[in-house]
Formats: C-alpha cells, structure tokens, sequence
C-alpha cells in the first residue's frame, strides 16, 4: 500500500489517486462487465455482482461500521486482518461507515469539542485505520499470490457526508472529495451508499430503506418480510438475527449489525453504549444460504492482541 499517513495531511497526492482510479475503474468495467455501469439505471434495485461461487458455497468476511475518527483506538482492525489472513475468505465486505468524519457531521456544530474537529485529521485516521485492516491482508497475499479475494465496499451515511457537503457547500468542491479516502487503490470495489449488490445470493447494503421517506429498516425481521431474500446490513448498533423459510424449503438469514469500534459515544447513555461489538465471518454461501459466525471483539483480542 503506496500510502504515508501524516497526521493533518491527506494521505495520497491528488493526481496521483484520481489517475489510479481512473485506471481501477477501467479494469474492473472490463472484468466485471455488465456490472460497472448499471448503478446509474438501477438504483433501488439489487444488483448480482456475479462473484463465481465454488461448489461448497463461498467464504465472506464482514466488516461492520468501523467509525474510525481521530483519538480512537484502532488496534482491533488489525486483530480482524490476521484472522482473515488465516482464513482466506473469498469476498471481503465492508458494509461501510468505515469513517465517522466528525468535521463533516451536521450534530454538535456550535458547541466547545466541534471546534476541535478537522477534515484533513479526519482522512489521517481513516487511513490509518484502512491500513491496519490491510496491513496483514496485503501481507498474506504476498506470500500466497493464489488468494485474491473479491473487496467490495458499500459506502454508509458517513462516506456520503463528503457529497452532501459539497452539495450544500459547493465553494468546498475539490477540497473535500471521496476520492481523498483512495478506496480503489486499496484494492476496493466500490458501490455507491444505498445501492444493494447481491453475492452468493445474499443482498448487502449499509441499510436497506423502507418507505417513502427511505428510513431505514430496523429490524432483521422485516428485512426478510421485505425482500424475500437474505441479506446483511450494517448501520445500527449491536446484532440482530432473523431467519425464514422460502416456498421451496430454502433458508434465509438476515443480519443487522453495525458496531466494529473500541469508542463510546457521549450521546449514547451507559445501557445504550453496552451494545454488541465485533464483525461476521459467514461461511458456505450459496444461493442465499450461509452458515453465520460472530467474532466479538473480545474473542479478537484473546486470540490477536
């Protein structure tokens, strides 16, 4: 990973990643053809990222909501990377908010700790961050070049803050950008935040909407009532399980789950704050069935810290 991580200084020079991910973009349009350009068309609508499964179904590791930011500990990331560097999983999932990017939230603007808060120091800690995620990933893959997993990664809520304030904002356009978080380079494919993709039969989205308003479904429950398929979603703290039937015996699991962090949250009360943390190894996935195994972040730590 041709990144240095200097705190206060975006991570990759500006030409550099946009002529990287330029050539990313035209690679993948050429493997995963006719994947690349339908997003635009088909918004709302899950796309098959049409990943090859092998007779025994596909090995895919999750990494809920990460919401790296400053000042937070980050160790954990690199306790994941060594077990997916054990284990090999086929697909690699970020279900995104990998960022909190405080500097760009709309809450707590006016008071005394919001002030303290910077853009440039944001992206640092994402890529500080990322690269302890990646560091044994990438070092695994050196020493067996036969393991070349998919990386997909779904943009959350806080990814697209960096489009909603230049939307809002517009005089900040070419200072803030998506493309400061360098996603391609890293190896990642990414899909757009509320675009649902489908592997091995399974729909991930960082949370999928309901209604007219687009709020988003908060129950596992009602993820399957809703889509008549499994699925994983991250976005809202904790764990939550659900499984169903369909009409030919098949099973569906749907999983919610959005807390991969250390940190608390000052806006969170003590019972709130006590919710699950860890990420989802699911193992044997094939047309919409898989076996699910939690790794809680203590378990992580027992075994990598």
């Amino acid at each position: 990973m041709p990144y240095k991580n200097h705190e206060g200084q975006l991570a990759c020079d500006r030409r550099y990643k946009m002529k990287r991910r330029t050539e990313w973009l035209k690679k993948q349009d050429g493997l995963q053809s006719p994947v690349a350009n339908q997003y635009a068309r088909r918004i709302g609508t899950v796309i098959d990222l049409e990943i090859p499964v092998p007779k025994h179904g596909l090995k895919i590791a999750v990494l809920p909501d990460a919401q790296v930011m400053p000042g937070v500990a980050m160790e954990h990331l690199g306790w994941y990377g060594q077990f997916i560097a054990e284990k090999k999983p086929d697909v690699i999932v970020c279900i995104g908010d990998f960022g909190d990017f405080p500097s760009l939230s709309v809450f707590g603007r006016g008071e005394r700790d919001f002030a303290e808060h910077r853009y440039s120091k944001d992206v640092a800690a994402w890529h500080e961050g990322m690269q302890q995620f990646l560091g044994p990933i990438e070092a695994e893959k050196a020493r067996d070049p036969d393991w070349r997993p998919f990386m997909e990664f779904f943009e959350g809520n806080h990814e697209s803050h960096l489009d909603r304030i230049t939307q809002q904002h517009p005089f900040l356009e070419g200072t803030i950008d998506k493309a400061d978080l360098c996603l391609p380079e890293y190896g990642w494919r990414v899909h757009p935040f509320l675009q649902p993709a489908a592997i091995g039969g399974v729909a991930f989205c960082h949370y999928f909407p309901s209604g007219v308003m687009g709020r988003p479904v908060t129950s596992a429950s009602q993820l399957l009532a809703k889509l008549h398929m499994s699925a994983f979603a991250g976005h809202l703290q904790g764990r939550e399980i659900a499984y169903s039937r369909r009409a030919d015996g098949s099973n569906m699991t749907a999983i919610i789950s959005g807390s991969f962090y250390q940190h608390t949250y000052k806006y969170l009360s003590p019972f709130t704050n006590a919710h699950w943390r860890g990420a989802w190894f699911l193992h044997e996935v094939k047309d919409g069935q898989f076996d699910e195994m939690a790794l809680s972040l203590g378990y992580l730590q027992r075994r990598y810290g």
